[in-house]
């Protein structure tokens, strides 16, 4: 039997906000909230057939690149649109490689990720 994903979990300071930005980026619908028995809240988002993002608190700041990230390629715009798309809602660029195809980006609290172009 295999295992399966249910989601990708997000450390932050900010769960709404941040829940809000990744809802924008991907076209996400639905957001759930949840609270553990200590008091600690959480903020998933979902779409059918797309694996969900968990927002989870925590109080630690990020100190190092990511060792997982997310690859983005985008639906409706080039490269170069869906960076500026993305930049509008809070992303900064962060490396722009020109050996490589892809443009890299953090979210407002500093994950990076990738935006390659539409395939």
């Amino acid at each position: 039997m295999r295992t399966r994903m249910i989601a990708v979990a997000f450390d932050c300071h900010r769960p709404e906000t941040l829940a809000a930005f990744w809802r924008a980026a991907l076209g996400y619908g639905t957001v759930e909230r949840w609270t553990d028995e200590d008091g600690t809240g959480y903020v998933e988002v979902k779409e059918a057939g797309q694996p969900s993002l968990l927002f989870q608190p925590v109080p630690e700041d990020k100190t190092v690149k990511n060792r997982v990230h997310l690859d983005l390629a985008p639906a409706e715009l080039d490269q170069r649109g869906e960076v500026a798309r993305l930049e509008a809602l809070g992303a900064t660029v962060v490396e722009e490689d020109t050996a490589g195809p892809w443009i890299v980006l953090a979210d407002p609290e500093g994950n990076e990720f990738c935006v390659l172009p539409a395939r």
